[in-house]
């Protein structure tokens, strides 16, 4: 048997901050500014979300021990207990297996949910995307050639878990998706894929040994720092528009100046720092601590336009 701490280090549970962003930011979208909302379609969208964020992880703490992308004499980080404290990876592939039937099964649920509220063409999208995002979190690392293998690994986990988790976020509330929601969707995108930017920044070495061929390694060490940086810039100018819009509250227009201040002092304590294994740790709780400003910025002015008249 796994200890509560080797199961939470399997699922990364520290770092679901992710999904749960994406989730929140959507379906506060919804009821804040659409004005509509089913609290049990949320609550069973929030646990599919949760089983397929926690499953990936685990499906990826597996491959990456069983393809050798996490060996001991690279890797340093004592959260990966399938490396430094024996665990059996066939724990991770049961987790992995075990979560994502839950997820399937709690799909279903909401797709009947969302079919009495919108109709069976709004649920069958709704299967179909769901089936989408399971399929990428498991090719992430999966399969004869992952997608984490390629230059396009930050793109689909970014896509998918960052601005297609938001749509689909509203859609369960709304039945519908529109241009502004669009837009919406992209600093999420942004951050999440700067999250992964700096991972495999930081990994290079084991990668380039693993055989991966990482945006990080196709374009070199500089061009990875700056594409972390712009990444976020990017997300907070497209989160300002928002505000500027009125996709989302004018307050944002603060959040997301402060947010961006606090961004950019991080950036400038990792790019001191450097990227690589042994400072890896550090840089991903400072990316992780972006994100999570970032995630305050967006859904603040969205919650305070439910108790406050906020323009």
């Amino acid at each position: 048997m796994i200890t509560p701490y080797q199961f939470a280090r399997i699922v990364e549970i520290r770092t679901k901050i992710v999904s749960v962003s994406s989730f929140a930011i959507g379906t506060l979208y919804a009821i804040a500014i659409v004005g509509e909302w089913d609290p049990v379609r949320l609550v069973v969208m929030f646990l599919a979300v949760f089983a397929v964020d926690m499953g990936t992880t685990a499906f990826n703490t597996f491959f990456d021990y069983w393809k050798g992308v996490d060996r001991k004499e690279l890797n340093r980080e004592e959260d990966k207990v399938l490396v430094h404290q024996d665990v059996p990876p066939g724990y991770a592939l049961i987790i992995a297996g075990g979560l994502f039937l839950l997820a399937a099964l709690l799909g279903l649920v909401l797709a009947v949910l969302v079919a009495e509220a919108f109709g069976l063409a709004a649920a069958l999208g709704l299967l179909a995307t769901g089936a989408a995002c399971m399929a990428v979190g498991f090719f992430y690392n999966g399969g004869p050639r992952p997608l984490s293998f390629t230059p396009f690994g930050e793109l689909f986990a970014g896509g998918f878990l960052g601005g297609i988790l938001v749509l689909l976020s509203i859609f369960v509330q709304t039945g519908r998706i529109t241009p502004p929601s669009l837009l919406l969707a992209v600093p999420s995108t942004l951050l999440v894929a700067s999250i992964l930017t700096v991972n495999n920044t930081c990994d290079m070495e084991g990668d380039r040994v693993a055989g991966r061929r990482t945006l990080s390694i196709l374009v070199g060490l500089p061009a990875s720092r700056i594409l972390v940086y712009a990444q976020g810039i990017l997300a907070y100018l497209v989160l300002a528009l928002c505000g500027l819009l009125d996709i989302l509250p004018r307050l944002t227009l603060l959040t997301a100046a402060l947010g961006l201040t606090q961004a950019l002092l991080t950036y400038r304590r990792m790019h001191r720092r450097g990227y690589a294994h042994a400072t890896k740790g550090p840089s991903m709780q400072d990316i992780l601590a972006v994100f999570l400003v970032f995630t305050l910025a967006a859904v603040l002015p969205l919650t305070l336009r439910l108790f406050l008249p906020v323009p």
